[in-house]
């Protein structure tokens, strides 16, 4: 159709920025972390996948993300067992069922095993393991859209050895879910069970041999590169360094606790900027220390700035409707009541939808073209010349 507005394909040149999808990712995070109600941890969990759905490649860590889903659901599983098995310590009146309470000794009052389970314990452990759960899936949006190489290219000198080791750390999820379902894959094409404790082992050996290959290429890499070479520098340049880091990072943290509790909303944002601006300076004094040049860096366009945007508007719209309305994002277990969806912290919770439009498109993989008719000779005489 003429006129069509399409979405751009990736590509080298407009590939966005990849600490951008962490910024949208650790404000949807946060937004989770503000609520305990099940309606909008779930439109968070939806707002994450449609995302991830959408725009994430072919690339062997795009398909973490359902790893990182069945983690949630691990962790959404052992937060029931436990509030089932260890008592809750919210009160309720509705009894669902009885196990068999076992007599503890006396050192261990207030923990009991059995015993009767309220509906009322077990909403809780619901929301409580749900909001976990959307913390989970949140990270492991941004590491199947984020592309870990990228990422460290635009970190500043000062981190460059340790995001060295953060991303080689990120990247053995994604490559180990790989080879495991290559190795599957292999197994049921040979006719073999891919199931139970023996395909399992025969499946772990493999696996553990191409990441210890890995290591040792990754190793190698590294070491043909120059990894750890630094720069002279004075020792009070190193000292103002060092504190102007530690001191920015636990200003940071605090900053960070401060917004993310509900009695620091006040001096959170204050204590955050300047946690950021110390650090921001540390990290650019210690920069001086790295001698390694950038090669074609990302760039931070328009679209990064949506898409992070974005993240933060998700973020600062839920803190906002977590002070002025705690009632309707935190509903309480007592009484026991069906929880209902607020109507502006769920269209703040839709902004986080903006990437699946700015962001620029995967390139699609190419089709499978035709297989190439079998070459047939020339017929030959019998003298072995062809006619």
């Amino acid at each position: 159709m003429r006129g069509r507005i399409r979405q751009p394909a990736a590509s080298r040149s407009n590939a966005l920025h990849a600490g951008a999808w962490w910024l949208w990712a650790l404000g949807l995070a946060t937004a989770a972390s503000r609520t305990s109600n099940p309606l909008l941890l779930l439109l968070l969990v939806a707002v994450a996948g449609y995302v991830v759905a959408a725009r994430r490649t072919e690339a062997p860590w795009a398909r973490s993300y359902g790893a990182f889903l069945k983690l949630g659901l691990l962790v959404l599983a052992l937060r029931l067992v436990f509030a089932v098995l260890l008592g809750s310590p919210i009160p309720g009146t509705h009894v669902l069922f009885r196990l068999p309470e076992l007599p503890l000794p006396h050192w261990a009052q207030g923990v009991r095993l059995g015993g009767p389970v309220g509906a009322e314990g077990v909403v809780f452990a619901l929301c409580d393991g749900l909001k976990l759960a959307a913390l989970l899936v949140c990270v492991g949006a941004a590491n199947a859209l984020a592309n870990p190489a990228r990422l460290l290219k635009s970190l500043p000198g000062a981190l460059y050895e340790a995001g060295v080791a953060v991303v080689v750390a990120m990247t053995f999820a994604p490559n180990l879910v790989a080879d495991v379902q290559r190795l599957r894959t292999a197994r049921r094409m040979r006719g073999r069970s891919d199931r139970g404790v023996r395909a399992l082992i025969q499946v772990g050996l493999p696996v553990l041999e191409g990441a210890l290959e890995r290591s040792v290429a990754l190793a190698a890499a590294m070491d043909a590169r120059g990894y750890g070479r630094t720069a002279e520098v004075p020792p009070g340049v190193r000292r103002l360094t060092a504190a102007l880091t530690l001191g920015g990072l636990l200003g940071v943290c605090a900053g960070t606790y401060g917004l993310l509790a509900a009695e620091g909303a006040g001096f959170g944002l204050p204590v955050l900027a300047l946690g950021l601006a110390a650090a921001l300076a540390g990290l650019w004094l210690g920069g001086r220390r790295s001698v390694r040049t950038r090669y074609r860096p990302d760039r931070w366009g328009v679209r990064a700035w949506l898409v992070a945007g974005s993240g933060v508007a998700v973020a600062a719209l839920m803190i906002h409707a977590a002070v002025s309305d705690p009632g309707a994002l935190t509903p309480p277990a007592v009484p026991l009541r069906a929880p209902t969806l607020p109507l502006w912290p769920a269209v703040s919770v839709l902004l986080g939808l903006l990437p699946a439009f700015a962001a620029p498109a995967p390139t699609p993989a190419p089709a499978p073209g035709p297989a190439p008719a079998p070459h047939r000779s020339a017929p030959r005489n019998s003298k072995g010349a062809e006619r």
